[in-house]
């Protein structure tokens, strides 16, 4: 199968990677090539189609590599990578990149609720560390004097601006916005269906009715086509022995003949493709579930402190101090659910005003919570308990078995 290379990909791939090998006086090159734009246009794939075109051997590094449980491996990771294709390139001769896919899933920061850990802060300054110095790159507790040879890294991604702003300045890092235009498209298609009889009108039709879909929407559309027959073998051969059939048969692989690539019949399953994206963008169910959910846990109130004393008269003519109200705020709810989006759990602890000032706070006897709906009524539930003391959320990482949040929900008298 003939796989289209768009030619402005091309120019660009080739001329950073070669610009990286030469010695150019009184030029600052920069190390590192961000290809980035929206998801699912093959960013990553046509980077390997010009890597097997201009035969260069990659060392790839995925952006779920980027975090771990110990701080600092991914750093050592990246430096252990870089040095390992130098080193290639001195063996064989021969032009190798680093090519690290994905990097802002990885080190960037979509939002507050976004962890920005250790690791996350030691990756960004390791590839600036190498991109202003790619001849000599350590591994942490060595030290090699000699020059490596200088290795040109790409990285891929959807939204570069969440990456640390001083990575992707100009002059350590050279951006490249892919966004194929309708003759890339039209190149990327008919490769996809080049052995299954389009002429270049269909494909052009078929770019055109789908407009606005990604390149990957093709490639999952040809798949998609094959379903009605592997249906067909799936109730032809039984659901109980499929597994037998396929897998470790003595038969052999099954068989299908070509099937339907009309390009009315692959409008028609384009649409209905199309019409799952639909649902999918359209339902919203996780925060219907939240509506509900939030309704059935706590009656929504302005964000004011947790427990708000009001004066009542009392009995003897004086004034004593009562809370209005126990229900928890959306400011202290939103606090929850962040810190159990992260994995963790909740507890809470109290302490009268007298031991306060010693920090000797006592748990409320509720053990490590890990559900919103629980962790917002058994917060009511000790407010109510304890509505002369202070009251804190504390929040704890089972795994490293540490508190990683404490915040004071209620303090006595309702003082801030």
């Amino acid at each position: 199968m003939g796989y289209y290379i768009a030619p402005r990909f091309l120019d660009k791939l080739a001329v950073h990677i070669t610009k990286n090998f030469l010695n150019l006086p009184g030029v600052r090159v920069p190390l590192i090539l961000g290809i980035h734009g929206r998801k699912g246009e093959g960013k990553s794939f046509q980077c390997e189609l010009v890597f097997e075109r201009m035969g260069i051997e990659v060392t790839h590094i995925s952006g779920g590599e980027l975090e771990s449980p110990d701080a600092g491996d991914p750093a050592r990771l990246i430096r252990l990578r870089y040095r390992e294709t130098a080193e290639l390139i001195k063996v064989r001769g021969k032009m190798c990149v680093l090519m690290i896919n994905d990097l802002d899933a990885g080190a960037g920061r979509f939002d507050e609720g976004t962890q920005y850990t250790v690791n996350t802060q030691l990756v960004n300054a390791t590839l600036m560390n190498i991109a202003d110095n790619p001849t000599d790159v350590q591994l942490p507790g060595s030290y090699d004097s000699t020059p490596l040879h200088r290795v040109p890294i790409i990285v891929t991604g959807n939204d570069f601006s969440t990456l640390y702003a001083p990575l992707i300045r100009d002059g350590r890092m050279e951006k490249f916005y892919w966004q194929p235009d309708r003759d890339d498209k039209v190149g990327i298609v008919k490769g996809i269906f080049e052995s299954d009889g389009l002429s270049q009108r269909e494909i052009e039709q078929l770019v055109d009715t789908f407009v606005n879909q990604s390149v990957d929407f093709f490639s999952a559309l040809r798949s998609r086509i094959y379903d009605e027959q592997i249906r067909d073998f799936i109730h032809q051969t039984g659901f109980e022995r499929v597994s037998l059939r396929v897998v470790n048969s003595q038969e052999g692989p099954p068989a299908f003949k070509k099937p339907d690539f009309s390009l009315s019949h692959l409008i028609e399953a384009g649409k209905l493709m199309v019409g799952e994206q639909q649902r999918v963008e359209t339902s919203q169910l996780v925060d219907e579930y939240n509506r509900l959910n939030r309704g059935k846990n706590y009656q929504p109130v302005p964000p004011t402190p947790i427990a708000t004393p009001v004066s009542k008269p009392s009995t003897n003519g004086s004034h004593q101090q009562k809370t209005s109200s126990t229900h928890v705020t959306l400011e202290t709810q939103e606090q929850i659910r962040q810190i159990l989006a992260q994995g963790y759990k909740i507890t809470f602890e109290h302490i009268d005003e007298r031991r306060f000032r010693t920090g000797s706070w006592a748990s409320c006897g509720t053990i490590h919570i890990d559900a919103e709906s629980d962790a917002v009524s058994t917060l009511e539930s000790h407010l109510a308990e304890y509505s002369g003391e202070y009251v804190r959320l504390v929040g704890i990482d089972p795994k490293a078995k540490r508190r990683v949040v404490e915040t004071i929900i209620q303090r006595p008298n309702g003082k801030n």
